[in-house]
């Protein structure tokens, strides 16, 4: 499957079930929002301690509703910061953003009067609106990250994208024209050649480079997820630091980052994903070194092996980047995905891609299509090249608490000449990862921005913080 104009498509439904069950909600019962202006204040007072929400005007709304109120409000939490321009001669980069005052000469509808506004309807009846969720509006500003499925936001002026995944960019496309886009350069030309999305409201931002957006500094800062995917730090002019980590793996190495050391996060806006005490992954080197070891070891007892690894349109680069160098194979992808990859402008792919599957034992399909009776038709496809398949499926849901680290105890599933691996090989933080990231960064508040649609889970995630800060 592959992205279209026309919306947001992504591989693998696993990106998209990983969709907070909040946003799901939020369709229904409108009229809890009514009279709970303030819960999302009362929150960020919060801290890690979520206690203090327990009112009795909390206690007659319906749990599965609770995070309809969350999202409330008019406009975003507080009205546009002001700030002075940096000194020229700093590397701070000042960008203007006065939005309504461009206009496209192509084919994309007007800024100024949209005839059509992204994520409305065609037939001129406009859809009932979804409420932007609190964690997607950064707290003293007028922007919002990854917030694009709920079209025109009351109060924001600037729209963040974190990474090009489809449970991020929903609802941007080629009619967007809310407000401009700020995302990693790498990004931006996907959001540009993927969706077409409109150039001139696409503001690209270089890595480790502070700009000065309404009087806020932004940095976007290398999120150790996928190509493009980046932490988002701001600085309000009051001081106060805020961190977007979008989707992330957090690493030793965001340990040395100067903006993080040099700055004391006050919000943390955190991707919980496996924020779960049973997720405690192998480094994502242990896993490489496992794969490898597998793929020559088959290859050794059966010369004519297709080796296929699954794969989101942009994510798992490194597995099969991992196999190619270490056993000399080009690789082999559909031109669609070879576009999005040869984009990157990253040699060690480019240098090592192929337009022939016959050219190469080494094949990237999604991931989505690693089954049995897909593989069993795609090694029929390749004639009488190849005699069996080995897959790999490398996603975080596939660890096991039982196997842990000891990848040598994984066992695929096999089904005549075909062998599925599933292994443990996730960009997103582990457990133990979160709590380090967490420890070091210290932040005064943390905002849990996936698995927050039950108070088991919001309940179990406050646990784990309030323990990792103690100490």
């Amino acid at each position: 499957m592959v992205t279209t104009a026309d919306g947001a498509r992504m591989e693998d439904e696993e990106e998209l079930l990983r969709l907070t069950s909040a946003d799901k909600e939020w369709e229904n019962d409108e009229e809890l929002l009514i009279g709970l202006e303030s819960f999302a204040s009362d929150f960020y007072r919060s801290g890690t301690d979520w206690s203090c929400l327990n009112t009795k005007r909390q206690r007659t709304l319906r749990q599965t509703n609770l995070f309809q109120c969350w999202g409330q409000g008019r406009g975003l939490n507080h009205p546009q910061s002001t700030g002075t321009a940096p000194n020229t001669a700093t590397r701070n980069k000042s960008l203007n953003t006065d939005f309504a005052a461009e206009k496209t000469k192509r084919h994309y509808p007007s800024i100024e009067n949209p005839t059509h506004r992204g994520g409305g309807s065609l037939s001129g009846q406009q859809p009932h609106p979804r409420a932007c969720p609190f964690y997607k509006k950064i707290h003293g500003t007028t922007f919002t990250v990854d917030a694009f499925r709920y079209g025109q936001i009351n109060g924001c002026s600037a729209y963040f994208l974190s990474h090009f995944h489809a449970d991020h960019y929903g609802g941007l496309n080629k009619a967007w024209s809310h407000g401009p886009i700020y995302c990693t350069a790498l990004t931006a030309r996907l959001v540009m050649m993927c969706l077409y999305v409109n150039p001139l409201i696409v503001r690209p931002l270089e890595i480790e480079t502070e700009y000065l957006i309404e009087g806020i500094k932004v940095t976007m800062l290398e999120a150790n997820h996928c190509p493009g995917a980046a932490l988002i730090h701001f600085r309000l002019p009051d001081g106060q630091c805020h961190l977007h980590t979008g989707d992330f793996r957090a690493s030793k190495q965001m340990q040395t980052y100067p903006t993080l050391v040099n700055s004391k996060v006050n919000m943390l806006y955190l991707d919980t994903t496996y924020c779960d005490q049973k997720y405690r992954f192998p480094p994502k080197e242990d896993v490489l070194n496992f794969v490898v070891r597998i793929a020559n070891n088959h290859l050794e007892r059966h010369l004519k092996t297709l080796i296929i690894v699954g794969a989101y349109s942009i994510g798992k680069e490194c597995v099969y980047l991992a196999i190619s160098k270490a056993l000399g194979m080009k690789i082999y992808a559909n031109s669609l995905r070879r576009r999005i990859l040869l984009s990157f402008g990253w040699p060690e792919i480019s240098d090592n891609l192929c337009m022939d599957g016959k050219e190469t034992p080494l094949h990237v399909l999604p991931i989505s299509s690693l089954k049995f009776e897909v593989l069993e038709r795609y090694l029929k496809s390749c004639g009488s090249k190849y005699s069996n398949v080995l897959a790999f499926r490398p996603t975080g849901w596939t660890y096991s608490e039982t196997i842990g680290n000891q990848l040598d105890l994984t066992r695929p599933r096999s089904k005549g000449n075909i062998t599925i691996y599933g292994v443990p090989y996730s960009e997103h933080s582990s457990f133990t990862e979160l709590q380090e990231f967490i420890q070091f960064l210290r932040p005064t508040k943390i905002i849990p921005t996936v698995n927050v649609g039950t108070a088991i889970n919001r309940d179990k995630m406050q646990s784990y913080f309030q323990k990792w800060l103690k100490r």
